[in-house]
């Protein structure tokens, strides 16, 4: 059985802070092609994307657009706001 969605969220908060860094605003980003590429990630997360837009509606990370597309948005900073 998959992780609830706050779990997912929560799970995903401790991913961004593994794989990111600290810009100079302080606060931690990764690419999204580095979260997606991730085999820890890809066995935790069902529906990376999903809980991605799970995780903007709640205001814990920040990325520009809607939607992230393996290859297309690879190089979109996933920020942590929290």
């Amino acid at each position: 059985m998959g992780l609830n969605v706050e779990e997912e969220v929560a799970q995903l908060r401790e991913e961004v802070r593994r794989l990111g860094s600290e810009g100079p605003d302080g606060k931690i980003a990764v690419k999204f092609g580095v979260l997606f590429a991730d085999d820890r990630c890809a066995n935790i997360f069902e529906a990376l994307v999903g809980t991605l837009r799970a995780a903007k509606k709640r205001k814990v990370i920040h990325f520009e657009g809607e939607m992230l597309l393996q290859g297309v948005h690879d190089d979109v900073d996933v920020v942590l706001l929290e």
